[in-house]
């Protein structure tokens, strides 16, 4: 059977690729550590899964839910909006609770792409973003970001080029990979870029809690809703990744437009689950505290494992990530990856996945405990 011609330059998610591999060379008894995938180890906070426990033992919980997602899930994501963010949304009709927020980019593409539609993505980003807008038929247009704009778009440029079927701008801060920060000035120019030349920005925030004292959110800027979507999650800032649940956040009439393609496509997500995540988002600074003691102590087993390699890196990255260039002795991340991977028995993710302007980079998460870095770092050493 052919398949769609939509799938064309489509290629399976690299990480699918490589814990194949992996698992392979577990079985021939190599027992590799993982450093590369940012899934976190932790567990959510105990009071979450017990009201995930409780909930679902009830009899009255098990049917579909409202595409909108449940009142409550609405109400707490609006008050921690309010209070992180200090955002106001309206729980009725700015808020959308997703399915994970990969989903919601995937959303995003299906409700305003056509043929030949241009997006604009950053280089290097998120692989989702490009297969996204692919799928949908639209077309990438490749924005660079590098150490030496301090990975912020470069505007200036953005504006000589053509923009007339530009119709959506994908950002990202902290930005993924490089773990940069965002600031005040950057947010109101990327709104001001977006209202200007009538482009959807599509923001999405779901490492603001990652080693970071303050959280922001594109939507705080004056004006946002008029070209602002914001997808966040649960995922990295409460450790409920496999949970699969995220939010969409804009006006009212990016909500509606953006609901009549998700409710052809799911049936709402199940109610204890969403209870649980309303409960997750009402935890306090402690929580966070908590959470980012643990990453910050690995983050200084992943720099000491990083000057072994001979890499350069920043200490000013938020994120459960650390990115770093490479020597210039080697050709590009994926050599000095597969050197480690098959010498070491460590994987490392190389930065050319996440684009051309990733090539001299790697990426290792800090979602492993303390003992395997150790061991990581004894086996390179070794």
């Amino acid at each position: 059977m052919e398949v769609a011609k939509r799938l064309e330059g489509i290629g399976e998610y690299y990480f699918s690729q490589k814990l194949r591999e992996i698992e392979q060379l577990n079985k021939a008894g190599k027992q590799i550590i993982n450093l590369g995938i940012g899934s976190p180890d932790l567990p959510p906070h105990p009071d979450v899964i017990k009201v995930l426990q409780e909930e679902s033992a009830k009899t009255t919980v098990h049917a579909y839910q409202s595409y909108k997602g449940s009142p409550l899930l609405r109400n707490a994501i609006s008050d921690w909006y309010k209070h992180w963010y200090k955002v106001e949304l309206n729980p009725d009709n700015e808020i959308l609770p997703l399915i994970g927020s990969k989903e919601g980019i995937m959303h995003i593409c299906m409700t305003y792409l056509n043929s030949g539609d241009k997006v604009l993505v950053p280089n290097p980003g998120y692989p989702t973003y490009r297969s996204a807008v692919k799928l949908a038929g639209g077309k990438c247009v490749d924005y660079k970001l590098s150490e030496k704009n301090k990975y912020e778009p470069d505007f200036e440029k953005l504006e000589k080029g053509k923009l007339e079927k530009v119709k959506l701008m994908f950002v990202n801060y902290p930005h993924m990979p490089s773990g940069k920060l965002p600031c005040e000035k950057l947010f109101k120019k990327l709104v001001k870029f977006g209202r200007k030349h009538n482009i959807l920005i599509i923001h999405d925030n779901p490492y603001s809690f990652i080693l970071n004292n303050n959280p922001m959110s594109l939507l705080s800027v004056k004006g946002a809703k008029d070209c602002v979507i914001e997808l966040n999650s649960l995922s990295k800032s409460h450790n409920m990744a496999g949970w699969r649940v995220g939010m969409l956040c804009a006006s009212k009439e990016r909500i509606e437009e953006v609901l009549r393609f998700k409710s052809n496509m799911d049936s709402g997500m199940f109610l204890p689950v969403q209870l649980a995540a309303a409960k997750a988002l009402s935890l306090g600074k402690d929580w966070h505290d908590k959470i980012n003691d643990v990453y910050k102590e690995r983050r200084e087993k992943v720099y000491e494992l990083l000057k072994l390699i001979n890499c350069d890196f920043s200490t000013e990255q938020a994120g459960m990530f650390v990115w770093a260039r490479i020597p210039a002795t080697y050709k590009d991340g994926y050599v000095l990856s597969d050197e480690v991977l098959y010498h070491s028995n460590v994987f490392l993710t190389p930065g050319g996945i996440f684009g051309s302007a990733g090539e001299k980079y790697i990426r290792i998460s800090l979602c492993s405990p303390v003992e395997k870095f150790e061991e990581a770092i004894s086996r390179i050493k070794n």
